[in-house]
């Protein structure tokens, strides 16, 4: 082929690519990497794509598979996710099934006859329906140019959460070791691997267990501009809590804990002040877990209390805040999770409560399960730095993945939006704290040490005549938790350390040593602490929430997210298969009161124009006109 051929091919799969973002999803160009993603398909080379959530991924697989012939086949980790991607690719006019354990028999068999037929361009299916049993038969669905067979050849295979292969992942499945076979079953088939979530060395563990044939390697931005993180050491959690809340009236969010327990407790506490929360973790009976799940989903509860089981995958997009109360065991954990919030590219907060014990919990977890490697110790400090740190949230989230920041503030984190202040004196307040812990033998946790410093008139300090240190009292005027905070972020810069113990005590490290016999041995070192509490202080506007609601009519909006409700309740699906927020906030900006306008708004693909538009257009008649 001559270049001028190559060249006239490449634009008219441009031009046909367009043409499909703009009819089934209404969009009018291309996000990073995705063009690139998407040709890599139509060429059949082989690929690995890393997008952040909410950046755009699923779509570099759906696109093509409309353009380039035959089915895209999808390989998919959960049901839920499954059926959330082919709900909205059906509302979008796209013919798409899922082939899994959560079918009856008869719509196992319908859909097989829909495969055999070729009516499908993407069916999804799990990765143990590829490697176990049975899965020779539901291969063979899927015609072949030299097999006879009436279905649409299989023109590519997409592995979502490509990150569950790779046992350096923070989420290792081995049913995804054995994806591996495709490429012996269907050489000539490209195979390509996405994920949100992948350091370099997982990348390259990924591209090794599928025997990738030199792949486009994409990685974008690990950049979540519209999120804005805030860490606080935990003091009264649902004190805590509530001022998260507080800032979000009605709107969705989704709670993490540690423990089923505490799932339970909060969910409880939460229904009790009126927020429509529910519980979801393994121990719930399956059909409680999947009622409170669609009632997330459906928006009948605002918020979800869950262990981290919940939510890989989940779309809805408009959750406007994550909490993890208490930290998770990686930053590759706590990026995904958090990650949940804001998928529609709309602001929305992460916030880290956290204590010291979480760290020593995972470590006694792992080691009894068997998991504490070298590897799982460094992963755990990682997430202690993170949490302890003292510096911009976003730039510390992608320097870790291997990115660089260029931003000088994100405007969209507690310390760039000023909610944390500097300790002037940090070397003396740091001092303070290692005399006290060898002061006390180093025999005592961080609640003790922080006791003695603060003035505790406690039994426990008196009883052991801590109270006649010379340690005690030295920063009474500060609050314990802010105390605890700076053991926390000692003990994360390495000058404190925390036993692995049934109760663990602090003890100084070498460093730790060291700066107690020379205060000039650390230089640079920080501390930080939040902004002591002034009157009806509240955190600042980020940069983002302030941008994303520019223009935008509220009052509109809230009644198309009415119109919205009642049309997703009528058809039986989510009301994010109707439209994502994003799209509602731009007709509420917009105002569009014609269908011709309408069909030029963000979002909105001629299927949804021609069926959903009236009932849109009307409402926002209505609206005008009563203004």
């Amino acid at each position: 082929m001559r270049d001028g051929d190559r060249a006239m091919d490449a634009i008219m799969v441009t031009i046909t690519l367009e043409d499909v973002l703009s009819r089934y999803w209404g969009y009018t160009s291309f996000r990073p990497l995705q063009r690139d993603a998407m040709e890599a398909i139509l060429s059949r080379r082989d690929s690995l794509v890393v997008l952040p959530t909410g950046g755009g991924k699923s779509i570099c697989f759906q696109a093509p598979a409309l353009v380039g012939g035959g089915v895209g086949l999808v390989v998919s980790p959960l049901i839920s996710l499954m059926k959330d991607q082919v709900d909205t690719l059906v509302a979008n006019g796209i013919q798409a099934a899922c082939y899994n354990s959560a079918l009856s028999a008869d719509a196992k068999t319908a859909t097989a006859a829909g495969i055999r037929e070729g009516r499908y361009a993407l069916v999804y299916v799990s990765p143990e329906r590829l490697a176990g049993e049975g899965s020779d038969s539901f291969l063979s669905l899927f015609g072949g140019p030299s097999d006879g067979a009436q279905g649409r050849p299989m023109s590519f295979v997409a592995i979502d959460e490509a990150h569950c292969i790779s046992q350096w992942g923070h989420d290792f499945r081995p049913e995804y070791r054995q994806l591996g076979a495709l490429r012996a079953r269907f050489p000539g088939v490209s195979l390509h691997a996405f994920t949100a979530t992948a350091t370099a060395r997982v990348r390259r563990d990924i591209m090794s267990q599928l025997a990738l044939r030199d792949p486009l390697e994409l990685v974008g931005s690990f950049d979540r501009p519209n999120l804005v993180y805030r860490v606080l050491p935990r003091a009264s959690l649902k004190r805590q809590l509530q001022d998260v809340l507080a800032r979000h009236r009605g709107q969705a969010g989704i709670i993490y804990c540690t423990s089923r327990r505490e799932v339970d407790a909060l969910a409880a506490w939460l229904a009790d002040s009126g927020i429509r929360a529910r519980p979801y973790h393994a121990g719930l009976e399956d059909a409680d877990r999947h009622r409170h799940q669609d009632a997330f989903l459906n928006e009948d509860a605002d918020v979800v209390v869950a262990t981290v089981a919940f939510g890989m995958g989940i779309d809805r997009s408009d959750v406007r805040f994550v909490v993890h109360a208490g930290a998770p065991q990686s930053l590759e954990h706590y990026q995904q999770e958090s990650g949940r919030a804001g998928r529609d590219g709309l602001e929305a907060e992460c916030v880290l409560i956290y204590s010291g014990a979480d760290f020593l919990k995972w470590r006694v977890m792992l080691e009894r399960s068997g998991e504490l490697t070298d590897a799982r110790r460094a992963l755990l400090r990682d997430m202690e730095r993170y949490a302890a740190g003292v510096g911009c949230r976003h730039r510390h989230l992608v320097s870790y993945f291997g990115d660089d920041y260029s931003r000088v503030e994100c405007g969209a984190c507690d310390y760039c939006l000023g909610e944390l202040e500097s300790v002037g004196d940090a070397i003396v307040v740091a001092r303070k704290i290692l005399s006290c812990v060898a002061r006390v033998g180093q025999r005592f946790g961080a609640a003790h040490v922080a006791n003695v410093l603060c003035g505790s008139e406690s039994e426990q300090v008196s009883a052991r005549g801590h109270d006649r240190l010379t340690t005690f009292g030295l920063l009474r005027a500060a609050p314990v938790a802010e105390v605890r905070g700076y053991i926390e972020q000692l003990t994360a810069e390495a000058l404190l350390r925390q036993t692995d113990e049934p109760y663990p005590v602090l003890a100084l490290t070498e460093d730790g040593v060291a700066l107690l016999k020379d205060a000039s041995s650390r230089p640079g070192l920080a501390l930080a602490r939040q902004k002591r509490p002034t009157t009806d202080r509240l955190p600042a506007r980020s940069r983002v929430e302030t941008e994303s609601w520019q223009d935008v009519d509220r009052d509109l909006f809230e009644r198309l997210r009415g119109v919205r409700l009642q049309i997703a309740r009528d058809r039986g699906v989510p009301p994010y298969v109707i439209f994502h927020d994003t799209t509602l906030r731009e007709l509420a900006r917009l105002k569009p009161t014609s269908l011709s306008a309408l069909r030029g708004v963000y979002g909105i693909g001629a299927r949804k124009a021609e069926q959903l538009g009236d009932a849109f257009v009307q409402e926002i008649r209505a609206h005008v006109e009563e203004r």
